[in-house]
């Protein structure tokens, strides 16, 4: 008798594409969440293939085995995370499908992960970044005072580079800010970073736009708004110039400057305002790094240091 073949992998990408599907036309999930989702379900395919069954039909005792094989396999704990996301979605649509009658991810936990300090720059590296644009000319005077205003501020990049002339008021040193979820706040310039940007403004501004208008503060040579990419490419430029070896994220200067105010005493909430995070927890990871400044300060100061 002749075997028939086994189409369970099939059987699983059909019932992949559809939840699929149906999580663009319910949720408007982008091509890469989609993507992701897909790569996660088709890792875990693999794995029930394997075991001689499909995903349909996989237990809690089945997921939490796959979840190890993966960890056994290198998965840190963030990925594992994200991979259990994709999975608990997938059996609550097999569930609302009436599929199965079950969902085995349900009470299986999430891994517990550690809040990631924020990557930070030392004072003395924050002025050499700085100071390495060639300011005698328009783009580098541009980007100083971008650079001086990133650090003087903590905006968000694209705040920074999506900033209009009409947010800024340099008579008052404040920027009115629209940031996450449509909130307005004030952020104070600060003396050095707005004498860096009047001078631009006078000096560089016009001759950037050649006779054009714009109602970007920083615009690019052809009068448009400036890309987050593109002022990351900038920041990864100067960093090389100024000899700053190690890797930098595109908040960095951001992070600096939540560090820098807490570590010469800024109130947590003044910081969480600058900042425009809407919770002060998320304010909070800072602390980690301040801490270690308290504690030299008492080494230093208290008599049983």
């Amino acid at each position: 008798m002749t075997q028939k073949p086994d189409f369970r992998p099939h059987r699983d990408q059909q019932s992949i594409e559809r939840f699929l599907d149906a999580m663009w036309v319910e949720k408007g999930l982008s091509d890469n969440t989609l993507a992701a989702y897909r790569a996660d379900l088709q890792n875990l395919s693999r794995w029930a293939t394997d075991l001689g069954r499909t995903v349909e039909s996989l237990d809690r005792e089945d997921i939490l085995e796959f979840l190890a094989w993966r960890v056994q396999g290198g998965a840190r704990p963030r990925s594992t995370a994200r991979q259990l996301s994709s999975i608990r979605r997938f059996y609550r649509y097999l569930v609302r499908e009436n599929v199965r009658g079950d969902d085995p991810s349900a009470e299986i936990e999430m891994p517990r992960l550690g809040r990631p300090l924020p990557k930070s720059l030392g004072q003395e590296e924050v002025e050499a970044l700085l100071a390495a644009p060639d300011t005698r000319q328009p783009l580098g005077l541009r980007d100083r005072a971008m650079l001086e205003m990133l650090y003087a501020t903590g905006l968000r990049v694209s705040e920074l580079v999506g900033l209009r002339v009409d947010q800024v008021n340099l008579r008052q040193g404040v920027i009115r800010i629209l940031g996450k979820g449509d909130r307005e706040r004030l952020v104070p310039i600060g003396e050095e970073a707005q004498a860096w940007l009047q001078r631009f403004v006078e000096q560089a501004r016009a001759e950037l736009l050649g006779g054009r208008q714009s109602p970007h503060m920083f615009p690019t040579r052809r009068s448009d708004c400036m890309t987050r990419q593109a002022f990351w490419h900038i920041i990864k430029r100067y960093a090389q110039k100024a000899g700053i070896s190690r890797g930098l994220s595109p908040h960095t200067l951001r992070h600096a400057f939540a560090t820098h105010l807490l570590n010469n005493g800024a109130d947590l909430r003044v910081v969480q305002m600058l900042l425009g995070h809407s919770d002060v927890s998320t304010t909070q990871i800072y602390t980690h790094i301040a801490r270690e400044r308290l504690k030299s300060l008492h080494q230093a100061h208290h008599p049983r240091g």
